[in-house]
């Protein structure tokens, strides 16, 4: 590609219509002829590597200060930025080829995301989906390593979607993804905002500027639907000028449900959209479920889709793996696995499984080690807060103690008779649930959810599905009995 083709005006240059062979940000991939990007992450600035980078064949840099590279330079004033737009023309653009929609929040963005697919394939709508769990091309499933996809990785996903003929993409757009431009020059149909808790405050640092990255998405969008019920969600609502509209699971608004049921096997709710009620019944438990459900057939109504055609396709969906998810035991005990790892999603959770649970709650849970750990304390204050026992274990320890992880979560139980257990090994925490459990009582293991490894010291990832542990589990208590 022409050097100016891929600049499309959004940088100057002196160095002339050069043909630029690959575009990268990572110093590894530099070949001949490539344009390299030089962007400061946390631990290296790519600018300390630019000259290097021409040596080793680059035929130019983008860098945010003159490096003394005379004209091989291109110099603008936000490299992250212009990265984005760089990687979106590289692929000729495949985000104005797609109806975009976008799910943005703390909790919910999973199950939103992937009713919103559910509905729209069900109704004959090839659509993409990118996000926590896994990427996905209609019924093709890919892999995935964040919630967001780095910026060139982005692209060449929508290029693949495009080229594959989908007619929408669904997309959860993480906070990182907006910080740092990952999503390029992207433009959204449609935004949904969940509601905001405390989370990733070792990267945003405080509540005010997690919110503000948030808010970043409703500046490319042309309708925004917010949560109604959430604090951040009303502020938002009254800071942005795009076409809005909110929702709710508690008072009448634009969108909201009414007369809500729930039990284990699933729910049931009147889906109110201003001017008609509907009923559906839900697979999926949880009064959290009941808003994720509200804002997917909010989106679904907003692309044109009958009422009808939507609420038949929410009946046959089962929900999301790792939310909510009930994993076989052939026990008189229930074995929930739930993604929750935030104070606010723990609470949800239990809150949620409390309405169904006729003995004991018991919540296992830990805290992700290299992370805000000022939400520590508060994970255990949120569990117990609606469950009976608690059992405090690991997490993704990454290069932390543990135990000293453990040693700050316990702190948020100060004043609380609920009784607890320190297990420190997950697995073995697992077990311990299992073994201590009672007719009619449910254990939710929350934190994991869809993960199926850990992450210990070194950063050394290591295969861990509690599904397969719940198995493993039982079969040793039944061979013991």
């Amino acid at each position: 590609m022409k050097l100016c083709e891929l600049l499309e005006n959004n940088a100057q240059t002196n160095i002339g219509d050069i043909e630029i062979s690959s575009l990268t940000d990572d110093t590894r991939k530099v070949t001949e002829g490539s344009l390299f990007v030089c962007v400061k992450g946390g631990s290296f600035d790519g600018h300390d590597a630019a000259a290097e980078m021409l040596e080793k064949g680059a035929a130019a840099v983008v860098c945010e200060r003159d490096l003394g590279l005379g004209d091989r330079q291109i110099i603008t004033e936000n490299s992250r930025e212009l990265y984005g737009k760089l990687c979106a023309a590289w692929f000729g653009h495949p985000e104005r080829e797609l109806k975009m929609i976008g799910v943005t929040g703390t909790n919910g963005k999973t199950t939103i995301t992937s009713v919103i697919k559910y509905i729209l394939m069900a109704n004959g709508h090839k659509t993409g989906l990118v996000g926590t769990i896994c990427n996905e091309i209609g019924d093709e499933v890919l892999h995935t390593e964040n919630t967001t996809p780095l910026a060139y990785d982005f692209m060449a996903l929508l290029r693949r979607m495009a080229d594959e003929n989908c007619e929408y993409v669904v997309m959860e757009v993480s906070s990182f993804g907006l910080v740092q431009n990952r999503i390029g020059s992207s433009h959204f149909d449609i935004a949904v905002f969940t509601n905001l808790t405390q989370d990733h405050l070792d990267y945003h640092k405080d509540m005010e500027s997690y919110y503000q990255a948030k808010k970043m998405l409703f500046d490319i969008c042309d309708t925004a639907i917010i949560n109604a019920d959430d604090e951040y969600g009303a502020r938002l609502f009254g800071e942005i000028s795009c076409d809005k509209l909110k929702f709710s699971v508690k008072s009448a608004e634009d969108f909201y449900a009414d007369g809500i049921k729930i039990k284990a096997s699933g729910s049931s709710f009147w889906f109110c959209d201003g001017q008609k009620s509907h009923l559906v019944k839900s697979r999926m438990p949880g009064a959290f479920n009941v808003s994720n459900l509200t804002a997917a057939m909010a989106v679904c109504l907003k692309t044109g889709l009958d009422i009808g055609d939507i609420i038949s396709a929410v009946e046959t969906c089962v929900g999301v793996k790792g939310r909510c998810e009930v994993i076989p035991t052939d026990t008189d005990f229930t074995v929930i696995c739930d993604y929750a790892h935030t104070p606010d999603a723990v609470e949800n959770i239990l809150r949620s499984v409390r309405e169904y649970t006729k003995n004991r709650l018991i919540c296992l849970f830990g805290c992700g080690g290299n992370r805000d750990a000022a939400k520590r304390p508060k994970m255990a204050a949120a569990a117990a807060k609606h469950a009976d026992r608690l059992i405090i274990t690991s997490d993704n320890p990454r290069n932390e103690d543990p135990e000293a992880i453990i040693s700050d979560i316990i702190k948020g139980l100060d004043g609380s008779d609920i009784p607890y257990d320190i297990v420190t090994d997950r697995k073995e925490a697992i077990f311990h649930g299992l073994k201590i459990a009672e007719k009619d009582d449910i254990i939710v293991l929350a934190g994991k959810g869809h993960e199926d490894y850990q992450v210990l010291a070194g950063m050394e990832k290591i295969h861990f599905d509690e599904r397969e542990i719940v198995r493993e589990g039982l079969e040793a208590l039944r061979n013991q009995k």
